[in-house]
C-alpha cells in the first residue's frame, strides 16, 4: 500500500456554535449513562444466580458489543464536538474502524442467536433446556465475535490494497469504510461492490433469521387460548423486538439505501442512533421491565 496520508481530520458536527456546549454536555451525559448501564448488567450477571440463563448470557455478551461501541466512537466524538474537530492517525483511524464494525457485526449475529432463543422458549419449551444449553451458548457466541472480527479483516485487507495521496479530511464524526474509501485515489469499484456484498449479507441474513423466528413465534402466541397466556409470551420477546426495530431501523437506512439522497447531517444523525443512543437504550430496554434484574440489583445493594 502506498500511502501519503498520516492522519486524518474528523469534522464531527461543524457549525454548532452556541449549541456546543448542551451537545457535548449531553453526549457526556449519554455516555455515562452507557457505561454504568452495560457494566451494571455484567456485574449482575457475573453475581446472581437467578440470571444464570442462556437469555441473559446473551444480553451481557448485547452490553459487552454496546461498551466497545461506545468506548470506540464517543470519545473522539466529544473532542471533534468541543475543538471543531478531532485529529487522528491513519492507523487510529483503522483501529477505530476495526472496532466499531467488529462489535455492529457481532451484533447483527448476536440478536439472531437471541431471537433464536425467544424461538425455543416459546414454541418449544419442553426441549429449552436441551436446545439451549451452556455449550450450544458458548460455541454461539464464539462463533459471532470469530465471524464479527473475519468479515472485518477482510475489509480491511481490501483497503489497504489501495493508495491513499490525499484528501485526509472525512466529514463524520468516526472512520467508517465508506468515508476511508472515498479518500482513496484508486480504482475502488471493486471494494465498493465488496462493501455493498458483505455489508448485505451480514444486514440482511441474520435480519431473515430474526423475521423468520418471529413469524413462528407469533403464530405460536396466537394459538395460546387465554389472554393472559398470550400477553405473557409476547412479554418474554418484546424487549428484543424493541431492540431489534430501533437497532436495524437506523443500520439498515444508512447502509443499505446509500443512494436515497438523504443529506449528510441527516446521515451523521441516524448514525448517532446506533453508535450512541442504542448502546444506551439496551440496558434500560433489558431491565426497566424485568423483574430478574430488578431483584438482582435491590440484592447488590443490600450486599452493599
Amino acid at each position: 500500500m502506498a500511502n501519503n496520508v498520516t492522519s486524518i481530520f474528523l469534522l464531527g458536527f461543524p457549525n454548532l456554535e452556541k449549541f456546543t456546549f448542551p451537545f457535548f454536555s449531553l453526549l457526556v451525559l449519554l455516555y455515562c449513562g452507557t457505561i454504568s448501564g452495560n457494566l451494571l448488567i455484567m456485574v449482575l450477571y457475573l453475581v446472581s444466580k437467578t440470571l444464570q440463563s442462556p437469555m441473559y448470557f446473551f444480553i451481557t455478551q448485547l452490553s459487552l458489543c454496546d461498551l466497545l461501541l461506545t468506548t470506540d466512537i464517543v470519545p473522539v466524538l466529544l473532542h471533534s464536538v468541543l475543538y471543531g474537530g478531532s485529529t487522528i492517525t491513519f492507523i487510529g483511524c483503522f483501529i477505530q474502524f476495526s472496532i466499531f464494525a467488529a462489535s455492529e457485526c457481532s451484533e447483527c449475529f448476536l440478536l439472531s442467536v437471541m431471537s433464536y432463543d425467544r424461538y425455543v422458549a416459546i414454541c418449544n419449551p419442553l426441549r429449552y433446556h436441551s436446545i439451549m444449553n451452556h455449550r450450544f451458548c458458548v460455541i454461539s457466541v464464539i462463533m459471532i465475535w470469530l465471524m464479527g472480527f473475519i468479515f472485518v479483516l477482510l475489509d480491511i485487507i481490501s483497503i489497504l490494497s489501495l493508495h491513499f495521496c490525499g484528501p485526509h479530511v472525512i466529514d463524520h464524526f468516526y472512520c467508517d469504510i465508506g468515508p476511508i474509501v472515498q479518500l482513496s485515489c484508486s480504482d475502488t469499484s471493486m471494494i465498493d461492490k465488496q462493501i455493498l456484498v458483505l455489508g448485505s449479507l451480514i444486514l440482511m441474513t441474520p435480519f431473515i433469521l430474526i423475521v423468520t423466528s418471529y413469524v413462528y413465534i407469533v403464530i405460536t402466541i396466537l394459538k395460546i387460548p387465554s389472554t393472559t397466556g398470550r400477553h405473557k409470551a409476547f412479554s418474554t420477546c418484546s424487549s428484543h423486538l424493541t431492540v431489534v426495530s430501533t437497532f436495524y431501523g437506523t443500520l439498515i437506512t444508512v447502509y443499505m439505501f446509500p443512494t436515497t439522497g438523504i443529506s449528510l447531517t441527516l446521515s451523521k444523525v441516524l448514525s448517532l442512533m446506533y453508535t450512541v443512543l442504542t448502546p444506551l437504550l439496551n440496558p434500560i430496554i433489558y431491565t426497566l421491565r424485568n423483574n430478574d434484574f430488578k431483584n438482582a440489583y435491590l440484592k447488590l445493594k443490600l450486599m452493599f
